[in-house]
């Protein structure tokens, strides 16, 4: 409620009904804080390396690729375990590979001198092409769980050159 400057009666239009004098629109109050600044997003900051059992579990993930990979990236080529990891999934997945161009010339001979022989190739590939994989799953989750599974012949080699 508006009240009247001239007389101090209560005015309800823009008149005072008592003496006629203009009122004043009533006054805004006080206007409230405007708007504040935001504060500046923080840069993110990186948090340093990953976890060696993270980096070694890795190592394996694309083979002699990723292998290179932590062999080059600074700060796990230090890194004795992720060392040791890169070289043997590096070692492995070269003699996995000579191992299965190896078989592909002896089963492609024995096709051509007796083909039902050539047939054990069909069941062996796929057999050799799933202990790969479970060799490749157990190699990844017992490095990421910090187990150094030294492979029988390639392992001895890794470890030379971690």
């Amino acid at each position: 409620m508006a009240f009247c400057a001239t007389c101090g009666s209560q005015v309800e239009g823009k008149f005072c009904a008592k003496c006629g004098s203009p009122v004043a629109a009533a006054s805004p109050g006080p206007a409230g804080p405007g708007p504040q600044p935001q504060p500046m997003a923080q840069p993110m900051v990186a948090s340093g390396a990953m976890a060696d059992n993270v980096a070694s579990a890795l190592c394996y993930l694309l083979g002699f690729i990723t292998g290179i990979i932590f062999l080059v990236i600074a700060p796990y080529n230090q890194n004795k375990t992720v060392r040791f990891h890169a070289f043997q999934s590096i070692f492995a997945n070269v003699a996995l590979i000579a191992i299965e161009i190896a078989l592909s010339i002896v089963f492609s001979i024995m096709y051509h001198l007796v083909s039902f022989l050539a047939l054990l190739g069909a069941v062996f590939f796929p057999v050799l092409g799933l202990g790969c994989f479970l060799l490749w799953l157990y190699l990844m989750f017992s490095a990421y769980q910090g187990k150094m599974v030294v492979l029988p012949i390639i392992g001895p080699f890794a470890q030379q050159q971690a």
